[in-house]
């Protein structure tokens, strides 16, 4: 006898004969692919990145409307915050105008959920971060942008834009930021909302940092830093917020007038 007799118990099937797969071996197999995939999803979204659609012109160019990023939510922790990051935040502090978004239905719902489709349910703004608690950011008569004393030269502004087009001074107090968009002439930032906790952001409403672009397929990449922008800006200690010693004026810079 053969050893591939079938037959001879525990014998090999014949040669050229192939084990058929049972149907339901295949399918339990793909079903815990699934759940896998939809259990890496939640993670990624819950831990590590986030999707956001860019609403307005105020980072451009960096930034263009519609462009749709990725926020890596480890930033701030257990990762720091640094100055020249771009950021997406919560309007606690209600810069926007309200909106009544229409519900957007189960199906969209479980996409957003998963990470697959951008979270319109709350406002989000996303800006630049220029100053750190403990920094002073102002812009003088002479149209420069200064953090605690240092010229900033910022490669990522929109070609033809000034640093700012108007005065201003800010100590930033401990646990918030100072944030600016790309496009200074066409961004209402922090130099704009003075009368709103002198418009400085809580680290604590800064839902993570800007890092890919993933969306048109023209523009993937990641998004632009800053450089060496801050490389001399040095840090100071921080102090808790004091409305009374920061300066609210906002007077229009002389020589960038047209």
């Amino acid at each position: 006898m053969s050893i591939n007799d079938p037959s001879i118990p525990g014998a090999l099937p014949p040669e050229g004969t192939a084990r058929r797969p049972k149907r339901g071996g295949l399918l339990k197999e793909l079903v815990l692919v699934v759940v896998a995939a939809l259990v890496l999803s939640v993670l990624v979204k819950t831990f590590l990145f986030r999707a956001f659609v860019i609403p307005s012109q105020s980072m451009e160019e960096t930034l263009l409307v519609g462009d749709r990023v990725f926020v890596n939510l480890l930033v701030p922790g257990p990762f720091d915050l640094e100055r020249g990051d771009v950021v997406v935040f919560k309007d606690d502090q209600q810069w926007l105008e309200p909106t009544n978004n229409p519900p957007a239905g189960p199906i969209a719902d479980a996409l957003t959920f998963l990470g697959l489709r951008a979270d319109d349910s709350t406002q989000h703004l996303v800006k630049r971060v220029i100053g750190m608690p403990g920094d002073t950011v102002e812009c003088g008569e002479d149209g420069q942008l200064k953090v605690n004393g240092v010229v900033l030269h910022e490669g990522y502004l929109k070609s033809g834009v000034k640093p700012s087009e108007v005065t201003f001074k800010a100590v930033v107090p401990e646990g918030k930021i100072w944030v600016m968009g790309d496009n200074r002439s066409n961004s209402a930032d922090s130099r704009s909302h003075s009368a709103k906790q002198s418009g400085f952001i809580d680290i604590a409403s800064v839902e993570g940092r800007a890092d890919i672009i993933a969306w048109p397929l023209h523009r993937i990449g990641g998004v632009q830093n800053s450089g060496d922008t801050f490389k001399d800006v040095q840090d100071r200690p921080a102090h808790e917020y004091d409305p009374t010693e920061q300066d609210v004026s906002r007077e229009p810079v002389e020589s960038m007038a047209p």
